[in-house]
């Protein structure tokens, strides 16, 4: 049980970096505005071209981590995303930052898959929505370093930099676990005369997951900027309180969630509760006249997603079975970045118009209406 634990613990650092490495372009707006003209729509085309270029890798990624060695699939995955960050940092004008934007999608795709399948192999008892809580957690400190990582270097030894040292680290990394992690043999045997995953269950699944990580996502890449603007903080400060407040709550809610869900199997549930509470705070978000009511709303936003974290993919492979880890893992997060790329792309077009307020409202109410019906034929999982 310890090597397990301890596995999990270095690819916690593997989706740290990949956080990281994707986070940090969202608190240099700024400086991208200056150096490079970026507009407010372009500075949306950021997060959402990244985004999508991301989603629409999964599925093919998610059909490799099942049918061949997830090792390699990782630590290639590292290598290139590493590569993909240090053509960011030479990136000349707004056309080819974007493109080194897609190529990090692309080749981040293929971690995420392989290593939620890795995880749920060598955790496939009672410690399944812990295990897998605790490597989504990575992405909460990753958020949080790369949001103010950004705004320091952007401040202080130049964005450029900052970028080039991330992906040397990256790429020494990446080594290290193509050689202390363990080889995985293909699980597609396993499924086999096997009925179709697409059950209704699933199905509503994804939707509904849809729906969440556009607001997620528009936290995500837009809070720090708002925090700036509105409350004339300077980049490094807006970029270290729009994400640790935010990623801190969110690695509480793990914590909770994951326990929660392991002792009463009702993995499910919890994670639709999170999906029900988070769009709600994530108006207030916005709303709020005051910074002390803005970060509020965000540690409220960040505990029903850290239960969405920690029991949300746990509860897809309980339904799907071993032989799709991959797969099903690959179609949710197709599913989360295509949403979130649209609402990131969203925010940045009503920045100049309607703002925030309205956008959210819309998003707030639509995502009550779609979270106050049960899921369908679907009873509490396993806690296997």
């Amino acid at each position: 049980m310890s090597r397990a634990w301890a596995l999990v613990g270095l690819l916690w650092v593997a989706f740290c970096l990949n956080y990281i490495d994707r986070q940090v372009a969202f608190s240099i707006f700024p400086a991208l505005r200056q150096e490079m003209g970026f507009t407010a729509t372009e500075l949306g085309w950021v997060g959402t071209v990244f985004l999508w270029s991301y989603s629409l890798a999964l599925p093919l990624a998610g059909k490799l981590a099942d049918r061949t060695d997830k090792r390699r699939l990782i630590a290639a995955s590292m290598l290139l995303w590493s590569v993909a960050i240090w053509g960011s940092a030479s990136a000349s004008g707004v056309g080819s930052f974007l493109f080194w934007r897609a190529m990090m999608g692309i080749t981040e795709a293929m971690y995420f898959p392989a290593a939620a399948g890795f995880i749920a192999s060598i955790h496939a008892g009672a410690t399944r929505s812990r295990a897998l809580g605790l490597h989504q957690s990575a992405q909460l400190f990753g958020g949080a370093i790369g949001g103010w990582y950004g705004g320091w270097s952007a401040d202080g030894p130049g964005w450029r930099t900052g970028f080039t040292t991330l992906a040397v680290a990256g790429i020494l990394y990446a080594f290290v676990l193509g050689f202390v992690l363990p080889k995985t043999e293909r699980t597609d045997r396993e499924t086999a005369g096997a009925g179709t995953m697409w059950t209704p269950a699933f199905c509503w699944m994804v939707a509904a997951f849809f729906g969440y990580c556009g607001v997620l996502w528009m936290l995500y890449a837009w809070l720090p900027n708002h925090l700036g603007e509105r409350f004339g903080l300077s980049m490094t400060e807006a970029g270290w309180r729009g994400t640790v407040f935010l990623q801190g709550s969110s690695f509480a809610g793990i914590l909770v969630g994951g326990f929660l869900g392991d002792r009463t199997g009702r993995r499910l549930e919890l994670a639709a509760l999170g999906m029900l509470l988070s769009p709600v705070f994530g108006y207030f978000v916005f709303a709020a006249p005051a910074i002390e009511g803005s970060i509020a709303a965000a540690m409220g936003f960040g505990i029903g997603a850290g239960l969405v974290m920690s029991n949300l993919f746990a509860a897809a492979f309980a339904l799907v079975g071993p032989g799709r880890h991959g797969w099903a893992a690959g179609l949710l997060n197709m599913a989360g970045g295509i949403s979130g790329g649209v609402g990131m792309l969203l925010a940045g077009y009503s920045k100049d118009s309607a703002g925030y307020v309205g956008l959210l409202t819309l998003i707030a109410a639509a995502g009550m209406l779609i979270q106050a019906r049960r899921l369908p034929g679907v009873a509490a999982p396993s806690r296997s």
